[in-house]
């Protein structure tokens, strides 16, 4: 078996994203987690920061009994230059396929001759959806782990002080 590289914001983590990492590791030995806009915290589109991120990454991974062998977690910037991000990354990690579903992430690794393939779709929610819930106070926890719910509750109520 061989290595993937899987790409997200995880802004915040979801169980879709959960889901997507599960079925990698069911055909491939380890998978390469890219938090992209590594550099991006504390506005609408990006609330939350790459140490929160990864954080809930590695909990909800050891919630569900995925060993820190089976995955390695790197931030990327953005930068705005398709080849050079996608340099950044081959920098970082060793891989043999990327999943994705985002189209600009695909283009921009085919464009360079790596392969690519999409994953199923999983979750009914997407992190700006889930975020919009967060932001009206509203049943937004049923689409993220536990370890995540956590996480989440902590820095709201960090930021429900000030």
């Amino acid at each position: 078996m061989k290595k993937a590289l899987f790409v997200g914001r995880f802004q915040p983590m979801h169980l879709g994203h959960l889901e997507a990492i599960e079925w990698i590791l069911e055909r491939y030995r380890k998978v390469f987690i890219v938090i992209g806009s590594s550099q991006e915290s504390r506005t609408e589109e990006n609330p939350f920061t790459f140490e929160e991120r990864k954080e809930m990454i590695e909990k909800t991974l050891k919630g569900v009994g995925i060993r820190d062998d089976r995955y390695d977690i790197v931030g990327i910037p953005d930068v705005y230059d398709d080849k050079a991000w996608v340099g950044m990354i081959l920098k970082k990690a060793v891989f043999d396929v990327v999943f994705t579903r985002n189209p600009w992430t695909e283009r921009c690794f085919r464009e360079l001759n790596i392969p690519v393939e999409k994953h199923p779709l999983f979750g009914k929610i997407s992190a700006s959806e889930i975020r919009k819930k967060i932001k009206e106070g509203k049943g937004w926890e049923k689409f993220v782990s536990r370890e995540v719910e956590r996480i989440l509750k902590r820095i709201l109520k960090k930021f429900n002080k000030k």
